[in-house]
């Protein structure tokens, strides 16, 4: 695509096995619960994630979606976190499940843990496609992680660089 674009971390039938690995766990983890379990993901990095999990999840649930951000277009967090399109659904007494691209610094998960908790929900959990743990600059982790990342600043799959590379089929990262 371009030389700014590094070598393929994990292909499409790597996401794709590893989807349906923690969508049949999700399934495990709430098929006995009598309280709804609502994703919601976070835009516009998740969108991919969260459709390739919902494929094999076999609960009744719904969907919501969040927009917020700490990046801008930078490759670093500013440490503040901005929300642009907050939800349209009640989570009061609901299972909440997060479905984020990447922890990172932890900043924007840690925040909108701690916003969502104060609607009552019943529960709230974190799916993350990505974990980057060497970024980490808040205590968080997440419950469902598709794949270990060292620290590169990662594209592709729903990933961003300045709203470039979300199309690749496959997750990379940006070259120096």
């Amino acid at each position: 695509m371009s030389n700014k674009v590094g070598t393929v971390l994990f292909d499409r039938k790597q996401l794709e096995e590893r989807a349906r690995e923690i969508g049949q766990q999700i399934t495990e983890d709430y098929k006995d619960s009598d309280k709804e379990v609502i994703f919601i993901g976070i835009l516009r990095g998740a969108v991919m994630w969260m459709t390739d999990v919902l494929k094999n999840v076999e609960l009744e649930c719904s969907i919501d979606f969040m927009a917020c951000s700490s990046y801008g277009s930078s490759t670093k967090s500013s440490g503040v976190v901005k929300i642009n399109k907050d939800l349209d659904s009640d989570i009061k007494d609901k299972h909440v499940i997060i479905v984020e691209d990447i922890v990172d610094s932890g900043i924007t998960l840690n925040y909108l843990k701690s916003y969502l908790a104060n609607h009552e929900p019943a529960s709230i959990r974190i799916c993350s496609l990505l974990n980057k743990a060497s970024g980490r600059r808040c205590d968080i982790e997440a419950d469902y992680v598709g794949f270990e990342v060292d620290d590169l600043f990662i594209v592709g799959y729903g990933l961003d660089y300045d709203q470039k590379y979300r199309n690749l089929p496959y997750i990379s990262y940006l070259n120096d």
